[in-house]
């Protein structure tokens, strides 16, 4: 168990969908363990013109599904306080800070403070300024600043957005949310490439023939349909997750498990990148918007969503990382919305043997999978022979299943805020990746906004449109994961 920590969390957007289904689950959790458990206090603010009773009996409500919460919950709701708050208003800093240091004095907290922002991207640099001005940041303890996603919509916000918080808090204070990097699997792919000869020793462009990454989602837009006609797959997905996680596949082995070491390696595959001209783009990227199909209405029908929309609810494409042990291996990737199913997974197959003594059959490929979620799994696909006479052979399974009865997974964002509690920037982005990954990913937006490359379509319910498929088949490849 990790020592107890002394913080005073400063949540801007406490009464939002994300602190409710998110932050205070989580931070409860932290509460179970003892990680939190006398020492700290969390302020919730938001225009809404709540009371400190009406916050504690939403915290309650949002972890009333735990059984600890029965014994629990009172005592941890107790140490939730509301302030409501204009962020634009330099008064209602003042009456904050009044606040922060009562109950920093009432619980001995030390100076500790945690600022979410869970809240428009557009609030960063007013928050960010005012915290500091009316001196909510401390002298004694730390000061850290947690954002989410989305961090701009291109570089060129996204630096804006970057410097207007920068100026205020140093980047070693400065955590980056992409919840992906808090998942159990995702943290698991270091451990297996790292830790286990088996895997480090064919883990480059001699052995791996192609990786390929799915995150698909069953659902549509949904509420967030405001958000997405301005945002897209290509944005909302690609440029954080799915470039997070190539980073970790692709990255060099670092010299330390220490952010510093960790971070520089991530830094350095996002660079070497291969970007695409934009014909290339057109060749190499596939973007679609699903249509009306298993019983459900086309994107172009939701609410709030422009009749004529060319925003893309799918992307698929191939990616190259120009390092020195990937080099020449494609690493194919899709995302979208109203697919069959709701899974995120990796699949990395490895090349053909080149020859085989068994009669010159063909071999099935080895193919190592990390099923992320819904059910956090590996498998390593081998060849074994078949029960029975002669020496057929047959693809089999093996599997290390991650979950049992007696080990329950964290929540992702249970581990990143005890990661922001301790400092450890490991499992967040940082300037430089995010900086990257951008640049990457406006190269291609920019081959889509000036023409290049037609907007497909896919009935709900599929694995996105026929022009996925045959990105892989014109290089000899199919999909893994179909669906099933």
């Amino acid at each position: 168990m990790e020592i107890e920590q002394k913080a005073l969390f400063i949540i801007f957007g406490g009464t939002g969908d994300l602190a409710k289904r998110k932050l205070y689950p989580s931070l409860f959790q932290l509460y179970k363990k003892g990680i939190l458990k006398d020492n700290f206090a969390i302020i919730g603010t938001a225009r809404r013109p709540w009371s400190d009773e009406h916050l504690q009996e939403v915290v309650k409500e949002a972890i009333e599904g735990d059984e600890a919460a029965v014994s629990l919950g009172a005592e941890f709701a107790s140490h939730f306080y509301y302030q409501s708050h204009n962020v634009n208003d330099t008064e209602h800093y003042v009456t904050l800070r009044k606040l922060a240091e009562k109950l920093d004095e009432k619980y001995q907290i030390e100076g500790n403070r945690l600022f979410y922002l869970a809240m428009s991207p557009r609030f960063f640099g007013t928050i960010a300024q005012h915290l500091k001005s009316q001196k909510i940041v401390t002298t004694k303890g730390y000061n850290r600043v947690i954002v989410e996603k989305p961090f701009g919509r291109d570089f060129e916000s996204a630096k804006d957005l970057n410097d207007s918080i920068s100026k205020y808090f140093p980047e070693e204070d400065f955590f980056r949310i992409d919840h992906y990097l808090g998942k159990e699997m995702i943290q698991n792919i270091m451990a297996l490439r790292f830790s286990n000869n088996l895997f480090r020793a064919v883990w480059n462009n001699r052995y791996i023939d192609n990786i390929q990454i799915t995150l698909s989602e069953a659902l549509g837009v949904e509420e967030r349909a405001g958000y997405y006609e301005t945002a897209g797959a290509l944005r909302d997905m690609v440029q954080n997750h799915i470039l997070q996680i190539i980073s970790l596949l692709t990255m060099n082995m670092p010299a330390s498990y220490s952010e510093s070491d960790i971070r520089r390696e991530k830094i350095y595959a996002l660079k070497s990148l291969k970007k695409y001209s934009a014909v290339k783009v057109a060749e190499n990227f596939v973007r679609a918007q699903y249509s009306a199909g298993d019983g459900q209405i086309g994107y172009l029908q939701e609410n709030e969503i422009a009749n004529d929309s060319t925003t893309e609810t799918f992307v698929a494409g191939k990616l190259f990382v120009n390092n020195e042990n990937f080099s020449g291996v494609p690493i194919y990737i899709r995302t979208g919305k109203r697919l069959t199913k709701k899974t995120t997974r990796i699949d990395i197959s490895f090349k053909e043997m080149e020859t085989s003594f068994f009669d010159s059959k063909k071999l099935g490929r080895n193919i190592l999978t990390i099923n992320v979620e819904p059910e956090g799994k590996v498998f390593l696909q081998t060849n074994i022979k078949k029960i029975g006479q002669g020496f057929d052979l047959v693809p089999s399974l093996m599997e290390l299943q991650l979950n049992n009865e007696n080990v329950v997974v964290p929540e992702a964002y249970e581990k990143l805020l005890l990661d922001a509690l301790l400092g450890d920037a490991t499992n967040f982005a940082h300037w430089e990746e995010v900086a990257y990954a951008w640049k990457f990913v406006d190269s291609i937006r920019k081959a889509w906004d000036d023409g290049n490359g037609n907007l497909a379509e896919y009935p709900c319910g599929s694995m996105g449109p026929r022009e996925s498929e045959e990105l892989l088949e014109r290089d000899g490849h199919q999909w893994v994961f179909d669906g099933e």
